[in-house]
Formats: C-alpha cells, sequence, structure tokens
C-alpha cells in the first residue's frame, strides 16, 4: 500500500481540473511517493480505459460527463453512491474489480458546515448528478425542504421522481423560465446550492429576492464565477466550491489509502491544511 500508486481524475474536459495539485499535496504530506494524473476520458471510454489498468493503479477520481456511467461500471457500491446513482470515486478492490463512492455529499456537507451555512429551506439550482448529491448532502443537514430549479422541466420532473418515496426532506421543483413557479419554491431560502456550470450562471433567469440568501457555487475557476458576481451585483454573499472540492478530496485519500472513508488519516488536519493550500 506504500509503494508507488498510481491514481487520477478522468473527466471531459479535464485540463483546468485542480485535483492533481491538491491529491499530490495531500500524498506528499503523508510521505507517500504516490502519482496522481488527470486523464481526459468520455463516457463511451470508461469501460475500457479501467479494464486497461493493471495493480499499479490504485483509484481514480470521477467528474462529469463519468459520474453516471461509473456507477453502473462499478463492481461494488457505497450507499450514498447506491441511494444517488452517482459514483465520484473508484477505488480498486483486492479482486481487481472496482468499488464505487459518492464522496460529493459528504464533502459538500461538511464544505457547508464549515461556512456556517444554514440548510433548513434549500434551494438547488440544477437538475444533474451534483444536483443529486446536493439534495443529499442538505438532507445530511437537516433540510427540511429543497426546492429545485432548472432550465428543462423534463430534467426537474426526473429529479423530483427520483425522491418520491424517499426520506429526502420535502421537495418541490420549477423551471427557471417560469418566474412565478420559481418565486414560489424558492420563497424563504435560508440557503441556495447551484451544481450549473459556471457558464450558464451569466444567463439564467433568477426569481426575485433570491439572492438574499447566501450562495454556495460548485464552481470556483475562474472565482467570482458569474452567478456569485451576479449575486455580489444584488448584494448578496457567495461561497466557492472549491472548499467542497477539498474535503471530498480527503475523502478519496481516506479511500485510495485506507479503502475506508471513516478512516482518519495520519495527522489529518495537517494533511487537510496542505491540501487547502494547494487548492488555492
Amino acid at each position: 500500500m506504500t509503494a508507488a500508486m498510481r491514481l487520477g481524475v478522468l473527466g471531459s474536459p479535464i485540463a483546468h481540473s485542480r485535483s492533481p495539485r491538491i491529491h499530490a499535496a495531500a500524498y506528499a504530506a503523508l510521505g507517500l511517493d504516490w502519482r496522481y494524473d488527470a486523464i481526459r476520458c468520455g463516457a463511451a471510454g470508461l469501460g475500457a480505459f479501467l479494464r486497461g489498468r493493471d495493480a499499479h493503479w490504485r483509484g481514480f477520481s470521477l467528474t462529469m460527463p463519468l459520474k453516471e456511467e461509473a456507477h453502473r461500471l462499478a463492481d461494488a457500491l457505497d450507499p450514498v453512491a447506491t441511494e444517488s446513482g452517482v459514483v465520484n470515486t473508484l477505488h480498486r478492490l483486492p479482486d481487481g474489480g472496482w468499488f464505487g463512492s459518492n464522496t460529493d455529499v459528504a464533502g459538500l456537507a461538511r464544505a457547508l458546515g464549515q461556512a456556517g451555512l444554514d440548510a433548513t429551506r434549500t434551494v438547488v439550482l440544477g437538475a444533474g448528478a451534483t444536483a443529486v448529491s446536493a439534495i443529499l448532502a442538505a438532507r445530511a443537514l437537516g433540510a427540511e425542504r429543497v426546492a429545485v430549479l432548472a432550465r428543462r422541466p423534463r430534467a426537474v420532473e426526473e429529479l423530483l421522481d427520483r425522491f418520491r418515496g424517499t426520506s429526502a426532506p420535502e421537495m418541490t421543483g420549477a423551471t427557471l423560465g417560469d418566474a412565478s413557479a420559481a418565486r414560489a419554491a424558492a420563497s424563504s431560502a435560508t440557503l441556495v446550492v447551484s451544481t450549473l456550470p459556471g457558464p450558464a450562471g451569466r444567463e439564467i433567469p433568477l426569481p426575485d429576492g433570491l439572492a438574499a440568501a447566501p450562495l454556495f457555487d460548485v464552481a470556483y475557476d475562474p472565482w467570482p464565477s458569474p452567478l456569485a458576481g451576479r449575486w455580489r451585483a444584488a448584494g448578496g454573499i457567495s461561497h466557492a466550491g472549491l472548499e467542497m472540492l477539498v474535503e471530498q478530496a480527503l475523502i478519496q485519500v481516506r479511500l485510495f489509502l485506507h479503502g475506508d472513508a471513516e478512516a482518519p488519516l495520519a495527522d489529518e488536519a495537517g494533511v487537510l491544511a496542505a491540501m487547502r493550500r494547494a487548492a488555492r
């Protein structure tokens, strides 16, 4: 386990990723000669790519558009990945298979908690894979209500259907183009979590008064994001997704090293500080 290992972050596009510098800082702090690279890979090629990795490859972080395909390909899943249908981490099993985990949920919950944000009435912007994790993170923080606002009506309905009959908070949804319905869904929000791609925040319509609630934008490069810029112009407060990236990466390091998301690292506070410095 302490011998040199290969790891990486997969996605398309991927050149912008800060994960290599964050993970490199963690392994250096742990005294491990492990290599972590950014590798471009699309959903159609993920299966063949994984089959072509030998035992020197310890695991992978997955970003868009791979999170649902990784869920399909994983040989085993953790409970959060099972419920969410989303895998952002694969680590190698002793038999050579791949174990799929979702560290986005815990990473986002930890980041929201670190920022002192109130998830009681959360609005989630977007309806993709990261929106699923945002709903579960809000639930973990005791949300009473989650409203989903997205651009496509079908995407909103599919996301609401996904959580019907579960232990999710009370859920509502609307399209961003329906000003009246969006305003009703977003009324009295205590927190807004945007899971939209950074450029999308430049043009999307927003309900009047939504910027009165603090924004946590999973986008972080560039920062401020277009959406964060609009929030600030309206007098609101915005938080970058960089802390989520670091917190979920810490859990990935635990998985890659111990195979256990709950097993703390040696001098974990020092490792986390090194990861934060590298991220910024």
